[in-house]
């Protein structure tokens, strides 16, 4: 299975977010993927943390759950939205949202960021409990690829990628991980984290990022990623900007490493 990681430098304006999703999602179709999967906020990295309130749409029904649905349909591919906010009984908060389309552009799962992001160097902040209401379960998908093989897609966002007891509840063969790590943290941990989540689960990896210098004045490490089962870098964004990450997924591969190496198999709770 061909898939693509869509890497982009969001901005404060919806309406041009989309427009950019919505050329990288043709781009990934054309060159025969089977799932594209967008960054964390792909559809708006706003001046303050505040201004996603604005855009917050209830459970099916908004125009970036309609663009999603739309894309995977015209598609004819499996898309799953980075995230988005979607609106809370709290009109201070919202859930920071994943969701994952079928190629008829039906809403096959939804995930809520569980881990919310906080940091504080003395130069940066961030606070993401502020304006974002924390999920509380585990979600995976099944994918059935073109050539028939089944896929349990896990689904997860950013900050996540540090909690390595998510991945072991997801008991997934393929970890989504759409994300917009800081400069600072991505240069520091994001390549480590990502093969250790690999490794550990003997499973892919595919993580979409924001990276660039957004208009908002934050810096996101981009370096969008697909890793194998094995904790090899298969394919990797190396420069910033907007772009896409093209890698092929064997499931035998996924199968024989398990064989070879069956550390899932060998846990003691």
């Amino acid at each position: 299975m061909k898939l693509a990681a869509l890497q982009m430098v969001s901005g404060t304006r919806l309406e041009d977010n989309l427009a950019t999703a919505r050329r990288l999602i043709g781009e990934a179709a054309a060159r025969g993927c089977e799932l594209a999967v967008l960054p964390e906020y792909f559809c708006l990295m706003g001046r303050q943390d505040t201004d996603k309130l604005a855009f917050a749409e209830a459970p099916g029904d908004g125009p970036i759950q309609a663009f999603l649905a739309q894309a995977a349909r015209e598609h004819g591919l499996w898309l799953v939205g980075g995230t988005l906010p979607l609106a809370t009984a709290d009109p201070g908060r919202v859930r920071n949202t994943s969701l994952a389309f079928s190629p008829a552009g039906e809403c096959v799962a939804r995930y809520d960021k569980i881990h919310l992001f906080w940091f504080h160097d003395g130069q940066q902040r961030f606070d993401e409990a502020r304006v974002i209401e924390p999920g509380r379960e585990p979600v995976a998908f099944e994918l059935r690829a073109r050539d028939g093989q089944s896929w349990r897609v896990g689904l997860s966002v950013c900050y996540d990628l540090r909690f390595p007891e998510l991945y072991r509840a997801l008991q997934a063969d393929l970890l989504l991980v759409p994300s917009a790590f800081t400069f600072v943290t991505g240069q520091a941990h994001w390549e480590p984290l990502l093969r250790a989540r690999a490794i550990e689960n003997l499973a892919w990896v595919a993580a979409p990022a924001q990276g660039g210098r957004h208009e908002n004045g934050r810096r996101t490490w981009g370096h969008s990623m697909v890793v194998d089962a094995w904790g090899q870098v298969a394919a990797c964004r190396a420069e910033e900007g907007e772009g896409l990450v093209v890698a092929e997924l064997d499931a035998q591969r996924l199968r024989d490493w398990r064989r070879q190496l069956p550390a899932l198999e060998h846990r003691v709770p």
